[in-house]
């Protein structure tokens, strides 16, 4: 089963990494979306995910439609990553 991976970074020194480290764990099963919310998007969908998944900082992970708990009060984690299911076929 698929799985929806949505990145929100601003294309900055903290968010690289994580963006890294998330296209190295990902496998076939990950379909992920980089949203830069530094340049925007023209249909302004990234603003709405952001809004939807109530984004508090950036960078911030969202699966299969859910903010993972890491990205609201702690750092985003490879250990974290996996549990989310990222890297898992």
């Amino acid at each position: 089963m698929k799985r929806q991976v949505e990145v929100f970074t601003a294309n900055c020194p903290l968010c690289d990494p994580v963006v890294k480290m998330i296209e190295e764990l990902a496998c076939g099963e990950c379909e992920i979306t980089t949203y830069d919310l530094a340049k925007q998007c023209e249909d302004k969908t990234c603003l709405t995910k952001m809004n939807e998944y109530g984004v508090q900082k950036i960078p911030a992970v969202a699966v299969n439609g859910k903010l993972l708990d890491c990205c609201k009060d702690s750092a985003i984690t490879k250990e974290k990553l996996l549990e989310a299911g990222i890297g898992k076929e």
